[in-house]
């Protein structure tokens, strides 16, 4: 496959079942292909992703003694702000060359997750930057929802199969600045090759070049989305919880040409993560003589703190 299927949630929505089981086709298609589609009919509305790219450019326009007031230390970079070339790819030595900002899960009074989960941070400089990352956070989770809802019945699973895993899931909302390229790289790229951790990852801002993603003949090639579509890709959660029947696929964010050094890149990725107990063990019919077993049984929550420490933001 050598170009990103575009698909639309509209279909799944519409009520009617023909349309709905086109959608539930293509996805789960792409996603055993590629691992990749892109999104349109998502409930993000156009002047809600442009008040927030205001408020994200207005956020990393702060001076950096401002910024580093909102990184947390202790919590593995889950909350706030984490500086220029602190996150190192798995395999990796080179931080990327990026800046960032985590808002996470937004829990009621009474949430048993309220010990679990670190407080999101407020940036008191910036009356708006909160509350529309809330507003985008929310309609995320929802696109999220409903997508992993066609993806169960693609698997064989009741539709709501995902819903109870998700529910006040461990998710992040990262706004991320790539900022100009001042001096020769030295091997490093604005993010290195990986693939995401959790279950599914929704993606603003890969509306221009720099996205790639590799085929399974190797080859990478352009993810490009249109002004009206979120890149979605599956996450080694929701691979290794399908024995790879679902894949999760590496790709990267390469540096522009040299002409385009002076510019800064924006992408705003929504990690959808489930409950830390949420079990990754293959499902059972996921299994089969042809495919055996490929991964060991462990907890989203286990998992997740694995990988943070092989990304570095959470030492041993």
């Amino acid at each position: 496959m050598d170009k990103i299927p575009s698909v639309d949630l509209r279909d799944f929505l519409s009520g009617d079942p023909e349309r709905k089981q086109k959608f539930v086709n293509e996805i789960g298609k792409a996603y055993e292909e590629i691992g990749f589609v892109a999104l349109k009919g998502h409930f993000l509305d156009d002047s809600l992703v442009e008040k927030l790219y205001g408020e994200v450019k207005n956020f990393f326009e702060l001076p950096v003694e401002t910024k580093k007031k909102y990184e947390i230390p202790g919590i593995g970079g889950q909350r706030g702000y984490v500086g220029f070339g602190k996150e190192t790819a798995k395999g990796f030595k080179k931080g990327d060359l990026k800046e960032f900002w985590h808002f996470g899960q937004y829990l009621s009074a009474d949430s048993k997750y309220k010990t679990e989960y670190p407080d999101n941070v407020i940036v008191d400089e910036l009356n708006d930057f909160n509350n529309v990352g809330k507003e985008a956070f929310q309609m995320l989770e929802k696109t999220g929802q409903y997508v992993l809802r066609a993806l169960a019945l693609h698997l064989g699973l009741d539709e709501f199969y995902f819903d109870n895993k998700i529910a006040e899931g461990n998710s992040i909302l990262r706004p991320i600045h790539y900022p100009p390229i001042t001096e020769e790289p030295d091997d490093a790229v604005r993010a290195a090759a990986h693939g995401d951790i959790n279950l599914i990852t929704l993606l603003m801002g890969a509306q221009g070049k720099g996205l790639q993603v590799q085929n399974h003949n190797g080859e990478w090639i352009d993810a490009i989305a249109e002004p009206d579509e979120l890149m979605i890709n599956v996450g080694d959660m929701l691979s290794r919880h399908t024995n790879n029947k679902l894949k999760s696929t590496i790709h990267r964010v390469v540096n522009p040409p040299r002409e385009m050094w002076s510019t800064s890149r924006y992408s705003i990725p929504f990690f959808m993560h489930p409950v830390s107990g949420m079990s990754l063990n293959a499902l059972e019919n996921c299994i089969d003589e042809n495919t055996p077993k490929l991964y060991e049984d462990i907890t989203a929550g286990d998992f997740l703190h694995e990988r943070l420490i092989e990304l570095g933001l959470i030492k041993k």
